[in-house]
């Protein structure tokens, strides 16, 4: 859908007007209507491309179940702005939630490379899940301790932790001693 003073808008006022969309798009996302949420981060995309309105809109597709579409956004996502770390996450996690846990773990580290990312948590909560399911559970528990670091207030961080830390004291009495 293209807008009447399309034409005569700047740039900027096509990424606000594009911005705005995107945030519409993530209110009816947030609500569970996620066909209009994709209709209007499409509405977004088509009068200004941004990093946002990829992601989010591979994000609602996730809920789909399409995650090929969901990880073609992500990198049209990145590249766009190599530094935004949310669709590297996202590339990560779609990865685990298709069961390829190897091919997950390289985006989720470069999410946390990342310069433009404000939660850190998730590519280490994501790398935590990554390991446990490949029965790497030290770096697991590494992880999902980052992760509560990074947002002490992560419940679903919390939980892996609490769920691994007496796994995690057995390993350490079964060790054999140091003489050192």
């Amino acid at each position: 859908m293209l807008y009447a003073s399309e034409a005569s808008m700047s740039n900027q006022e096509k990424k606000q007007e594009a911005m705005e969309l995107v945030a519409k798009a993530y209110q009816h996302h947030m609500r569970g209507e996620i066909d209009r949420a994709i209709e209007l981060y499409s509405q977004s995309l088509e009068l200004y491309p941004t990093p946002e309105g990829f992601t989010y809109r591979g994000w609602a597709q996730s809920y789909h179940k399409d995650f090929e579409a969901a990880i073609a956004d992500c990198h049209r996502a990145i590249d766009l702005d190599p530094e935004f770390g949310a669709p590297y996450n996202d590339i990560g996690a779609y990865y685990l939630e298709m069961g390829q846990f190897e091919d997950a773990i390289p985006w989720l580290h470069m999410a946390l490379k990342a310069r433009r990312y404000e939660s850190y948590c998730y590519p280490h909560f994501n790398l935590g899940r990554a390991f446990e399911a490949q029965d790497r559970l030290d770096e697991a528990l590494e992880h999902f301790q980052s992760a509560l670091l990074e947002n002490p207030g992560y419940a679903l961080a919390a939980k892996a932790v609490e769920l691994h830390l007496p796994e995690a004291a057995d390993a350490l009495h079964h060790r054999p001693q140091s003489r050192f």
